[in-house]
């Protein structure tokens, strides 16, 4: 993601009390326009009172949020114009089918009859939907449900679309589709802000990441660059035969290796597939056959626990 890009979401020094608890303390952050971020948090972080407040459904002690260029409290009406917000729970009428649903928020937004009719039939078969356009949306799955509500946000054509949770209670499949049509979003130059609980989603999906804790910002910038945070990566070799591990471990230890109680080997792999080819080869002229072999790299979960010091749990 170009570092080039405006930023169409500006937050300034954020305040936002409730009582004595300080949900926002000073919280500051951008994001660029047409980027995914992903805003990570523990519980009580303060990812949701952001939102609500970007949102328009709150308002700040203090400090400054712009949307689109459009500040949430003086120009609310401008910011609500340019964005969507999808919650981790469906907002459809059950009621009605996915079609209808579409054309009545359409019509709601000042579409005249037949434009709303042909808005639900580009987004049935945008998001996938089309066969299920005309059942009624208590009859579609959970997957299904998520679709169409993403589908109901991208009506009014917004600038920036968040999502809170947006695969909440998905199975893999379901959420694998809702991650497809976040990409394409992107592709459309969409600016989505993403709360999420699962972090391999913030991994596959977001351009950068922002970490809050006790409402402050405590890391940003790309996954790859927390997990740089974190530690290097890792050269991890298991061999074939237990007895061989000692001889193993001492045949690598000018490259560092440690061994762990459970007999894995762990190299230092600051040259990536370099150290990775260096290590295969030299277990290879000692006739140590190696059962497994590869590098690993700090995962989000274990940035998460470092830099927050709380197990990886990212809901509201």
């Amino acid at each position: 993601m170009s570092t080039t890009r405006d930023p169409v979401i500006e937050v300034r020094a954020l305040v936002k009390r409730f009582g004595d608890v300080a949900a926002l303390d000073g919280l500051q952050f951008e994001v660029r326009r047409g980027e995914v971020l992903g805003l990570l948090g523990r519980n009580g972080s303060g990812k949701t009172t952001t939102i609500n407040i970007l949102s328009t459904l709150l308002r700040p002690d203090s400090g400054t949020a712009t949307v689109a260029g459009h500040d949430v409290v003086t120009d609310g009406a401008k910011v609500r114009s340019v964005i969507a917000l999808t919650g981790q729970y469906a907002s459809l009428d059950e009621e009605l089918t996915g079609r209808q649903n579409i054309e009545l928020i359409a019509r709601m937004l000042g579409a005249p009859k037949s434009a709303a009719k042909q808005r639900a039939v580009d987004l049935l078969a945008e998001f996938g939907l089309t066969e299920a356009g005309d059942r009624q949306v208590k009859k579609y799955s959970g997957g299904m449900r998520r679709r169409l509500d993403l589908a109901v946000g991208l009506i009014g054509n917004p600038e920036v679309i968040f999502l809170d949770e947006p695969t909440t209670g998905l199975d893999a499949g379901s959420r694998n589709m809702v991650w497809q049509q976040v990409r394409a979003l992107r592709d459309r130059g969409v600016t989505v802000l993403l709360t999420t609980q699962y972090l391999e989603e913030a991994d596959q999906l977001t351009d950068r990441i922002v970490l809050i804790d006790g409402g402050r910002v405590i890391a940003d910038g790309t996954a790859d660059q927390l997990k740089d945070r974190v530690g290097k990566p890792l050269c991890v070799v298991t061999v074939a035969d237990p007895a061989a591990v000692d001889e193993a471990g001492r045949l690598l230890e000018e490259f560092g290796a440690t061994v762990s109680e459970t007999g894995v080997i762990r190299i230092p792999a600051p040259h990536g597939l370099d150290t990775l080819a260096a290590v295969g080869a030299r277990l290879r002229e000692a006739a140590i056959e190696v059962s497994d072999i590869g590098l690993r790299r700090p995962t989000l979960d274990e940035v998460f626990l470092k830099l927050t010091g709380d197990p990886a749990e990212t809901t509201t």
